[in-house]
């Protein structure tokens, strides 16, 4: 900065939403290199540079709170699909984490790579996180440790329980991931080889990020028949360990199960009225996007997709299978029997000879071939030899209007950080991977008015920030880190749709990360300004 300017940059004139979740007002928001350095009324002295807002809203940044950028970053930093909605910050790691990572675990996550393809040249998560700063992105990212990714390197994909000497290696490499800044733990129960994870195995690698000041972050082992059981599971991990608890796209997935939703709300208030700090997080939409293989039985599962794949050279074993899929059974979450054939959209394949079938439900592929849809959902993963991405329609619209209007639940896309170009056009990826935000500012808030905007924001940037233990971030307020979203309230509209998926939100007019323009006008500057956000357990990790 010149010493002859009091600020870098000085917005004036806008409505700003400071993240506290409190009244808007007529102001200005200055910044001094990285940092937020007036928020008020007026600022007093010049700036090298001034942009006149005239009355649009200058809010935090946004948070992601359940990203899978993880393998969008590595092919665009720039991260076009969340920086155009004013996302700033992504966190990723449900379930499954880019590290840690053993010889093994690495040759299989790179034969499983689909249309983004890149060499895995890192072994722990940190390394990976510094790879993506060191390659320039956009947004800033932090990172849970998976679960899964942890019992991978251990115990493989069986169906097995981990020895005390086997728990205690899962707890080791947990600790490791803490220290080098991870956000907690998190874990994706409903999804094989995490299925065959024990509460007690889930529990002790909670606690290794609660002894760290991280979360547990869970994608809850059942969103149907057992949904109040799952819940329970996460809830004795807070109270057992007397630590944070996230609960990952709250719902009471399938029509059959609607009534149950209310149920978990209040389960989740009893909870945080006894001093637990219960929280959760939501996409604004009605479908999942998941893997297809989610509607196979997990004992089919185990030992990973080639141990599937060769299974179902057995007639009868597959016989089996299928006939699992078709059944009423409540032994395993099952996305298919949930949404139905018509109500499970096919849309990312990893063969080219199968890419034809993108856009279609499960029931008209089904019927093109002339068999059951069970028989076709064995099929298409067996030929794709991959889970299969699919959107599987699982809650009422009125679920999604519920849940917007409560007050302890943030919002994460759920998905990559796609660009409208290059070999993200090979796949359709969920809308909400382009709209989610903009659905909520949009829709929910500006057409529907379910909350006030200043509710909106703050459950995007302060509250996500507070969830997340983030000290300098998520606030307009004097010396934190400089993240920055200009916007249209009466203008933002998310565009993308099933049919036609790669379409960027609109409304969004400028952004900066860490005090770098980043999105000027609407259109993103090149400009590479995130950063790792690590965690309170980081050695020295800035936060």
């Amino acid at each position: 900065m010149s010493s002859k300017h009091s600020y870098d940059l000085c917005l004036r004139n806008g409505r700003v939403v400071d993240g506290s979740g409190g009244a808007s007002f007529a102001g200005d928001v200055a910044l001094r290199g990285d940092r937020i350095a007036y928020v008020g009324p007026r600022a007093q002295g010049d700036a090298q540079l001034e942009v006149k807002l005239d009355g649009a809203v200058v809010a935090p940044g946004f948070i992601n709170m359940l990203s899978w950028a993880n393998e969008s970053l590595l092919l665009d930093g720039l991260a076009q699909s969340d920086l155009r909605q004013g996302i700033t910050l992504e966190v990723m790691g449900e379930g499954w984490s880019m590290g840690p990572h053993t010889p093994r675990t690495r040759a299989q996550f790179e034969a499983a790579q689909t249309d983004i393809r890149y060499p895995i040249e890192w072994t722990t998560l940190d390394e990976y996180l510094r790879l993506l700063e060191r390659r320039g992105v956009a947004v800033n990212v932090a990172s849970y440790v998976g679960a899964i990714t942890l019992r991978q390197c251990v115990l493989g994909d069986d169906a097995v329980q981990p020895t005390a000497a086997q728990l205690d290696a899962m707890c080791e490499l947990a600790e490791q991931a803490m220290r080098d800044g991870a956000l907690g733990v998190a874990s994706a129960i409903p999804y094989a080889p995490g299925s065959f994870a024990g509460a007690e195995e889930l529990c002790a690698l909670a606690a290794v990020a609660g002894r760290n000041g991280g979360l547990y972050a869970t994608h809850i082992r059942s969103e149907s028949h057992t949904v109040l059981e799952a819940l329970d599971e996460a809830i004795d991990v807070a109270r057992r360990n007397q630590m944070p608890v996230h609960i990952y796209h709250l719902k009471s997935a399938g029509e059959t199960y609607a009534d149950r939703f209310p149920l978990l709300v209040h389960k989740i208030t009893q909870a945080r009225s006894e001093g637990l700090s219960i929280k959760a997080d939501m996409y604004c939409y009605t479908s999942a996007w998941a893997a297809l293989s989610i509607g196979l039985p997990p004992w089919a599962q185990a030992g990973g997709l080639g141990a599937f794949i060769q299974r179902m050279g057995n007639a009868q074993t597959r016989a089996r299978v299928i006939a699992e899929i078709a059944s009423a059974q409540t032994e395993w979450e099952n996305y298919y029997q949930l949404a139905g054939a018509d109500q499970t959209l096919l849309l990312g394949f990893r063969t080219e000879q199968l890419k034809a079938h993108t856009g279609r439900t499960l029931a008209e592929v089904a019927a093109l071939r002339g068999k059951s849809p069970e028989e076709t959902l064995v099929d298409l993963v067996v030929e794709d030899q991959s889970p299969v991405l699919a959107a599987f329609n699982l809650v009422s619209e009125q679920q999604v209007r519920d849940k917007v209007r409560i007050p302890w639940i943030s919002f994460g896309s759920d998905a990559s950080s796609p660009s409208c170009e290059g070999a993200f056009l090979a796949s359709h990826p969920h809308p909400r991977a382009y709209g989610n935000v903009a659905r909520l500012l949009g829709h929910y808030v500006r057409d529907e008015k379910l909350l006030p905007l200043e509710q909106a924001v703050h459950r995007l940037s302060g509250f996500a920030a507070d969830t997340l233990g983030l000290r300098q971030r998520g606030r307009l307020r004097e010396g934190n880190f400089a993240d920055v979203v200009v916007f249209d309230p009466s203008t933002v509209k998310a565009h993308s749709t099933f049919a036609q998926p790669h379409q960027y939100a609109t409304g969004v007019q400028q952004v900066w990360v860490n005090g770098v323009w980043t999105l000027r006008d609407g259109e993103p500057t090149g400009a590479c300004g995130g950063r790792v956000v690590r965690g309170l357990g980081a050695d020295g990790g800035k936060r």
